[in-house]
């Protein structure tokens, strides 16, 4: 098994104890290691991806900029930086600001059961998205952002949703 497949297991502290395999980890619902990366430009726009269309859950969803698993082999900041360089095609500075947990069972049996760090950094240039990853991608001004999660609530992640406002908070 490749060590892109074999993801960080964490206890409910963070430690680690241990690597599973991305696919049963999240149909057991195993508790593991996530982060979420918020790209914000010049002007204070979110760069949000669509997730791609085929994508085992959320498909389709507008979410922050990058978020995925630490794999076996990588500490946390190797692991941020190689994935919002696979899914965007660039890389930036990244500063942790905040951490927490979540358990959703989505309808197709798949658990999201994570401690997810959260990061934000900036960004001025080319977006070059994998669209093996990615549908679309585009630069949302926070109070429209803010509106339209109100409004559509069902077109955003759960976790994106979850995390928005605190990130909005630290920004101010």
């Amino acid at each position: 098994m490749s060590n892109e497949e074999m993801i960080l297991l964490v206890d409910q502290d963070d430690k680690e104890i241990g690597y599973g395999e991305k696919a049963e980890v999240h149909k057991k619902g195993i508790f593991h290691r996530a982060f979420s990366i918020f790209i914000f430009n010049s002007k204070g726009e979110l760069l949000l991806q669509k997730r791609e269309k085929n994508k085992y859950h959320s498909p389709s969803l507008w979410t922050n900029t990058c978020c995925s698993h630490q794999r076996m082999g990588e500490n946390l900041n190797e692991a941020t930086h190689r994935r919002l360089k696979e899914e965007m095609g660039f890389d930036a500075e990244l500063e942790e600001i905040f951490k927490f947990s979540y358990n959703i069972e989505f309808n197709e049996n798949l658990h999201e059961n994570e401690y997810d760090h959260v990061f934000i950094g900036k960004h001025n240039g080319e977006v070059t998205i994998n669209p093996k990853e990615v549908e679309e991608f585009k630069w949302v001004d926070l109070k429209e952002l803010n509106k339209d999660i109100k409004e559509f609530p069902k077109r955003y992640t759960y976790w994106f949703k979850l995390s928005i406002g605190k990130v909005i908070e630290y920004i101010y």
